[in-house]
Order: C-alpha cells, then sequence, then structure tokens
C-alpha cells in the first residue's frame, strides 16, 4: 500500500538525483598528497587536447604504484556514480540513442531480489546480485560497517593522515611532480611530438617520485599504513569492478532470467509444454518440460518438511488419514491376509483355492519372510509387521518424491 502523506509534494518536485554524499565522504580523505593526486587525475579528465588513448596511457604510466595514486580511484567512484546517475554507464552502439536510466536500473535490480530466489533457491546476495553489488558505493558504503570492523574510509583517512603529518621528502617531491605534470596538462594547446616527449617526461617523474615514496613507507612506522591503504584500494577497486560488470549487464541478465520465468509459465498448458519439450535442444530443458506434469503430480503441501524429524510426525499423520495401520491383531488372520493381497508385492493369483493360513504363508515367501518352523501365529506377526512397515515407507517415498519435486536443480 502506497503512503499517501507527502506523496503530492513528491510528485510535484524533481528529486534532484546526486552523489554529494560520496563526495563529502571523498572531501575528507583530501589530505597532503592526495589533494594534489585528485587536482591532477581531475586535470588528465578535463583535458580537451589529449586524446583518449593518451589520456589512458597517461594514467597507465602514473599508476605505477597504484595506492599511493589515491586522485585515481577516489576519482573513479565519483564518474562511476555520476554515470549510474545518468545512465551512461549502459555501453550502447555509438549510433543509438541513450535510453537507459537511474530508474531502469533501479527496477531492474529490484526484480532481481525476487527473482534471483525463486530460480536458484539462495538471496540474490549469493549470486553478487543484491543491492549493495549494484549500488554500493553510491549508499556510501564505504563510510559505515555493518560489524565492528572500521570502515574503509575510516582506515584509509587514518593512514594517509598518518603518513602526510610525518612530512617526509619523498612525499614533497611527489607533490611537486604532480604540480608539474598537472601543470603541463592544463597549459596543453596542440598534440605533436615534442608535446608527447615532455608529458612522457613529466609522467616518468611522477612513476619515479610513486617509487621513491613507497620505498619510504615500506620502513617502520609507515609500512603498517602503507599495507593498510594497499588493503582499502584493493576494497575499492574490487567493489568498481563488480557494480560496474553487474550494471552494464542488467539487461541481458534480467532479460534472460525473465524470459527463463516466461517459458517455465506455459508448462502449465498441455499443448505449449509438449511444444517446449520437441523444441528445445537442451536437455535440461527436454527434461524439465518432458516431466513437468509427474513432477507435479508429486508435489503435496502437507509434505512439506525441514527436518527428519519433522518427516516421521508427517509420515505418522499421513497413516492415520489413511486410516493406517488398518490392522492391529495378527491373530485376526484373515485381516492379515486380505491386506497382505492388497499389497502390490504380492501376487494373489489362486489365493482363493487357498486356506488362510496357506494364504499367510505364501504371502510370506513371496516376501522373503523365513517361515521356516514358525507357527501361522507366527508367520502373521511377522507378516503383518512388514506390511506395516511397507505402509510407512510407501508414504516416507511420498514425501521424499515431494522433496524431489520441490527441490531446485
Amino acid at each position: 500500500m502506497v503512503v499517501n502523506k507527502g506523496l503530492k509534494s513528491l510528485v510535484e518536485s524533481s528529486p534532484n538525483f546526486s552523489n554529494q554524499a560520496l563526495e563529502n565522504a571523498i572531501n575528507e580523505l583530501k589530505t597532503g598528497w592526495v589533494i594534489k593526486s585528485v587536482e591532477l587525475d581531475t586535470a588528465i579528465e578535463n583535458n580537451t587536447v589529449l586524446t583518449t588513448s593518451q589520456k589512458n596511457d597517461l594514467r597507465d604510466d602514473i599508476n605505477n604504484i597504484a595506492y599511493l595514486n589515491v586522485g585515481r580511484y577516489l576519482n573513479d567512484m565519483v564518474r562511476h556514480t555520476n554515470s549510474i546517475l545518468d545512465g551512461t554507464i549502459m555501453p550502447i552502439p555509438a549510433d543509438e540513442e541513450q535510453t537507459f536510466t537511474f530508474l531502469e536500473a533501479l527496477q531492474s535490480v529490484q526484480s532481481l531480489q525476487n527473482i534471483i530466489p525463486e530460480f536458484y533457491g539462495v538471496p540474490a546476495s549469493e549470486k553478487n546480485r543484491s543491492i549493495k553489488d549494484h549500488f554500493g558505493i553510491l549508499n556510501n558504503m564505504f563510510v559505515s560497517t555493518d560489524d565492528s570492523s572500521q570502515p574503509v574510509f575510516t582506515t584509509l583517512k587514518e593512514s594517509i593522515s598518518f603518513i602526510s603529518n610525518a612530512n617526509l621528502a619523498t612525499e614533497s617531491a611527489l607533490e611537486t611532480a604532480y604540480d608539474d605534470l598537472k601543470d603541463f596538462v592544463n597549459s596543453t594547446r596542440d598534440d605533436s611530438t615534442d608535446f608527447q616527449q615532455t608529458l612522457d617526461t613529466f609522467a616518468t617523474a611522477v612513476a619515479t617520485a610513486h617509487t621513491n615514496f613507497d620505498t619510504a613507507l615500506q620502513s617502520h612506522p609507515y609500512s603498517i599504513k602503507r599495507t593498510q591503504m594497499i588493503a582499502d584500494r584493493e576494497s575499492i577497486v574490487t567493489q568498481l569492478t563488480l557494480e560496474n560488470s553487474n550494471i552494464t549487464s542488467l539487461r541481458t541478465y534480467t532479460e534472460t532470467l525473465t524470459d527463463n520465468q516466461a517459458y517455465v509459465g506455459v508448462a502449465d498448458d498441455e499443448e505449449l509444454r509438449k511444444l517446449m519439450a520437441k523444441v528445445a535442444q537442451n536437455a535440461n530443458w527436454k527434461d524439465y518440460f518432458e516431466n513437468y506434469v509427474t513432477n507435479q503430480s508429486y508435489l503435496n503441501p502437507v509434505y512439506t518438511t525441514t527436518t527428519d524429524s519433522d518427516k516421521s510426525a508427517i509420515i505418522d499423520q499421513v497413516l492415520a488419514s489413511r486410516g493406517l495401520p488398518d490392522v492391529l491383531d495378527f491373530l485376526d488372520f484373515d485381516a492379515v491376509s486380505n491386506k497382505a493381497q492388497r499389497d502390490h508385492r504380492v501376487d494373489n493369483k489362486n489365493y482363493d483355492f487357498l486356506t488362510v493360513e496357506q494364504q499367510i504363508t505364501r504371502s510370506c515367501e513371496q516376501l522373503g519372510l523365513d517361515v521356516a518352523n514358525l507357527s501361522v501365529a507366527d508367520q502373521s506377526r511377522r507378516l503383518l509387521t512388514n506390511l506395516n512397515e511397507q505402509d510407512r515407507s510407501n508414504v516416507a517415498r511420498e514425501l521424499d518424491l515431494n522433496e524431489s519435486s520441490n527441490t531446485l536443480s
């Protein structure tokens, strides 16, 4: 049911979606060399002279010590979340109009939360398709945790501050290298051989400064923060990769699941079910539709259970509902013999020519029960026990068939 309070005001205004919360959190990390790193990455991104190939090459050149190149992965998060909000994250052919929207992404992910459990029997998170697996960064996942561990941004900020406060000469050298490359990028007016050589020289200077800074951080007490920064960057990059892969494949992944859901929906129609079994060449598909009616016949909500003790109780309930055991006194030879003749394992041909005692003996022999030197009463007791156990086994088999038909596979 929709909540009406505030609804009118909502539809009469724009949501103004943004990633401002993420940007605010990132601003808290901009200390020391990180400020310069962010500025350099921004200058490269905004430059209108450098080609995409040149920008990518330059970014690769200065990413030799990736955890120190903080501006790269911080800005990547901003660019990534912006592309989710404006829909440009979805790759499309150059000659086609961009129709993917944030709303489509939300609706698709929402549908996956229902379809995946239906098809796979597990929550979407177990398929790396939860809401967090698509929008975790946009939802500022790195500023909080669900347990007692510290958030990524918290430990990253502590590491950056600790290192920056040390005022290492190698950090100052890196900041200078960042500024030199940034100033050159901002001053570019055209592309030429001399230009490329100078660009490469400045890029090499940054890479060298990264290496020198990293060497300094490998000694105590900075090594602990260095290790933490490497781990924090890995968490960020892993999440970026996951979200990008998930969202760019949303249309095809969701379409596949919903199409399969629709195909399954025709199974209740006899003619369409036969058609599917004939045209599907995949063995799994053929088996599903060919055995659909049989497996459906095994389904019985009465048999729904989760533990072995529940199964035993359900078997008792089903037997009682069928009036079983229907013979309690093994000395009632007529009743025991009649029960035996209703058992599918017993061939009662020509039983009319036998006495009831002979019928009991013959039934025992057919069921593989030893009757040597046993009185008719003992034979009847053994036979009745076997017949009652068979009743219980039949119900247990029905329960297993229901469980099998109701188990995703």
